[in-house]
């Protein structure tokens, strides 16, 4: 996915599995230089300083809770992201869209096993409602192949004006129409203090029992136990979920037997262009540190949450 040959000095190794504790300060042992992959390993300020040696931490994305980036600086710890691109996570919304609504994975199991022909009735899209929360540059995406469908596409976030939501090809309507009219309501937003959450039980409540909820973005966003009991329920029809609260997803979770539920392993920004983007960016980040000129240095935000693990 990237030259690291140019990078002749830098010896490179690569760690495949996902590790946590002991095993991942061993992996890291002697590193002065870690590429992380999005937020699929969480570095807290207890992990910088068990890394003595670590001097540059390059994530994939310019945003990454998972780094405690005061930590990073406090030790000396250079922080760089990469660019990435909106379009793969829009194109996996309409994935779990199109595997809810049309029943993909019963229809194609049933197939491969030789059961019933043609089990469910798909679900229309042309006339539905798709319900965005969250209209910035992956929603404006969905939005776009929405109204190709012929679907009427309303959106709401905590700061979207009337102006912008036009501006997306999108109708502002309050939370509580767009929770409540929806056919299939699509989150969209960058977790924070003031998102996490955004989606509770109360809002669930308003959804009509034949709508979906899809959630590519943060699972935090979500009231994940509010939305286990609706789906356990049948309060809604179903959910496409890529995002969960802890990731890898435990064998035994709810999530995993749930009927209604079509989840995939945090795969949003899992694209062969993406990948080279990130890695090829990763390698002219090192090289642009090592030449004592950093590119792209992330900075925490204020006000933001601390890290966690979300991919």
């Amino acid at each position: 996915m990237a030259d690291w040959g140019s990078l002749p000095e830098v010896e490179t190794s690569a760690v495949p599995d996902h590790l946590e504790g002991e095993a991942l300060v061993a992996a890291l042992d002697g590193a002065q230089i870690v590429v992380a992959m999005r937020e699929r390993t969480p570095f807290p300020a207890a992990l910088v300083d068990r890394l003595p040696d670590l001097r540059l931490l390059v994530t994939t994305g310019l945003r990454n809770a998972a780094i405690d980036l005061d930590a990073a600086a406090a030790r000396g710890v250079t922080v760089c992201g990469t660019e990435s691109s909106p379009t793969p996570p829009a194109e996996l919304t309409w994935a779990l869209i199109h595997g809810l609504t049309r029943h993909l994975v019963t229809e194609a199991v049933g197939l491969r096993r030789a059961e019933r022909w043609q089990q469910t009735v798909g679900v229309d899209l042309e006339g539905a409602r798709l319900g965005l929360i969250g209209v910035g540059r992956i929603g404006t995406r969905v939005a776009a192949v929405g109204r190709a469908f012929g679907m009427d596409v309303v959106g709401w976030s905590p700061h979207l004006s009337a102006e912008r939501a036009a501006a997306a090809g999108v109708r502002l309507v309050a939370k509580d129409e767009l929770m409540a009219t929806s056919d299939v309501v699509s989150l969209h937003l960058v977790l924070s203090d003031s998102t996490r959450g955004i989606v509770g039980a109360d809002d669930l409540a308003l959804m009509k029992h034949t709508a979906y909820l899809v959630n590519t973005a943060r699972a935090g966003l979500v009231d994940t136990d509010a939305l286990v009991d609706a789906l356990e329920q049948s309060r809604i029809a179903g959910a496409g979920l890529d995002v969960y609260d802890v990731e890898p997803l435990p064998d035994d979770h709810v999530l995993r037997r749930l009927p209604n539920v079509l989840g995939t392993p945090h795969l949003g920004y899992v694209s062969e262009a993406n990948y080279r983007r990130f890695f090829g960016q990763a390698v002219e980040d090192i090289a642009a540190w090592r030449a004592g000129r950093p590119l792209r240095v992330l900075a925490a935000p204020r006000g933001e949450e601390s890290a966690g693990r979300r991919g």
